[in-house]
């Protein structure tokens, strides 16, 4: 009987060892999984979000997209604090308003490509990315002789195909990593504070032509001014090469 006791002993002791070893093997594979999934997604390839750089220099980016009547106070407000803006223009406005794309352009501001009917690119053919690309550059070249060096995606919306065949026309992919959501229509004080939180050296700030954007953007620049901050376009504040993307979309210049 006591040899039979020792003998089941043993067993619930190799059986109790096997399930701490499968236990074990299975906490190593998800955690060599995880590791993967990190090391993955922390080389995404990525558009620009901001920019590594010491100096105090930030890009304030506009997505025009609907026809909100106040371009000629945005642009005021630009001029008062001697800043230059990116204004990412879809082709339909650029229809409706030729005279405010050829003021943008007058007043030395820059306009970057924002498709010309506003879809999402992760749901539509490459040939159907390059003619959106295509036709809204076409609109730019007869109004200002000018084509784009940027692009930016609708709604922000990207995949890595989507990512490549807007590389491929020889464009950068920009975005942001301030967002004022003045969409939303919530008041210049909370819109400004929004970005005031947030900025720092090489940010990329995102605006839009909404109802409360002169008055939120005055704020932003009266404040950031009187901290040394310059306001310069989007081509101006990133590298054109020479430069890697780290997992947060930060452009870094390689050394």
């Amino acid at each position: 009987m006591e040899g039979i006791e020792i003998f089941k002993g043993e067993k619930r002791f190799i059986i109790t060892l096997s399930i701490l070893m499968i236990m074990g093997l299975t906490i190593i594979g998800i955690s060599s999984t995880s590791t993967l999934q990190a090391f993955s997604q922390s080389n995404k390839k990525l558009p620009i979000y901001s920019v590594a750089t010491k100096e105090k220099k930030i890009a304030i980016t506009f997505d025009t997209t609907w026809g909100e009547d106040n371009m000629d106070e945005i642009l005021n407000v630009l001029d008062k604090y001697n800043a230059k803006a990116t204004f990412y223009v879809v082709g339909l406005w650029i229809d409706d308003f030729p005279e405010e794309v050829k003021e943008i352009d007058k007043r030395g501001h820059e306009l970057g490509n924002h498709s010309n009917k506003h879809p999402n690119m992760t749901t539509i053919s490459e040939e159907k990315i390059i003619k959106e690309l295509d036709i809204t550059d076409a609109k730019l070249l007869d109004i200002t002789d000018k084509t784009s060096k940027t692009f930016r995606f609708p709604e922000g919306a990207f995949n890595d195909a989507a990512l490549d065949i807007v590389e491929k026309t020889g464009r950068k992919c920009i975005q942001w990593d301030v967002d004022s959501i003045d969409w939303k229509g919530e008041g210049s004080e909370i819109e400004a504070e929004r970005v005031l939180k947030k900025v720092k050296e090489g940010s990329i700030v995102l605006f839009h032509n909404a109802r409360y954007t002169p008055q939120s953007l005055t704020i932003v620049l009266e404040k950031l001014s009187k901290e040394g901050y310059e306001f310069v376009t989007i081509t101006d504040l990133i590298y054109d090469d020479e430069y890697k993307i780290d997992g947060n979309g930060r452009q870094i210049k390689n050394k």
